[in-house]
């Protein structure tokens, strides 16, 4: 059985001892029911895994030591950004959730005309917080130890204008191309999915001005949660480590 993973963010090297932040040290202690001397895997997004052990547990109180380090990456070989149109609640943070177990490398928020959820001042803050604090868990959970940037959310034609690397796609039940025909990612891949109800006539428009590939999956239609993580998994079996 694997030893439980948890995100830091800070410096961490071996020989150090310190107190898990509150929220790791209440998981720890409280959910896991962690005892003196278990092991545990730290990780802090800047490379690699720290091997380390439970010194002490008092309350919510957890310190530990780093008893050594691993340089081990668990990403994907092939490399694939998520510009995801927001939708509500519990449908984005499973997408996050599954997109990070998938292999993705960054996600773009995208504040589409169909969005449901429309944030704006503070909201905007808290829920990109959020969403990163999604994304660091499903590293914890699926071993990665690098935790991919989630940026703050952009309309989808100010986005487009941003200078990037690497081939659009997008998602459309319209297109002709399918995964298995497109060749491997030369660079890198940005795959565009709708929010509920999908992408409004003009931004489908901006998408092909853009350059972006519109690419199928199947005759059916699906939802937002699902639409993207069905392509990624596609992606990952055509040219990833699936």
């Amino acid at each position: 059985m694997s030893a439980p993973r948890f995100y830091l963010d800070q410096p961490l090297a071996p020989g150090a001892r310190f107190s898990l932040p509150p929220g790791p040290a209440r998981h720890a202690a409280r959910a896991l029911r962690l005892t003196v001397d278990d092991v545990i895997t730290l990780f802090n997004g800047r490379g690699g895994e720290f091997a380390a052990r439970i010194e002490r547990i008092h309350k919510d109180e957890v310190a530990v030591a780093i008893t050594g380090f691993a340089d081990v990456e668990r990403e994907s070989p092939v490399r694939v950004m998520l510009a995801q149109g927001i939708s509500s609640g519990e449908r984005m943070d499973y997408t996050l959730q599954k997109a990070v177990e998938l292999g993705v490398a960054a996600i773009q928020p995208i504040a589409a005309k169909r969005s449901v959820v429309k944030l704006t001042g503070e909201r905007v803050d808290r829920r990109v917080a959020h969403w990163q604090g999604v994304v660091a868990s499903a590293c914890e959970q699926c071993g990665r130890n690098q935790v991919p940037v989630v940026a703050p959310p952009l309309a989808l034609a100010p986005w487009l204008g941003q200078q990037r690397e690497g081939r659009l796609l997008f998602l459309s039940p319209l297109a002709e191309t399918r995964f298995a025909d497109l060749a491997p990612p030369a660079l890198q891949d940005w795959l565009v999915a709708g929010p509920e109800g999908g992408f409004e006539t003009d931004e489908i428009a901006a998408l092909h001005a853009a350059g972006a590939i519109p690419v199928r999956l199947g005759p059916r239609i699906l939802r937002t949660e699902t639409a993207a993580l069905a392509a990624l998994a596609a992606m990952q079996s055509l040219w990833g480590d699936f």
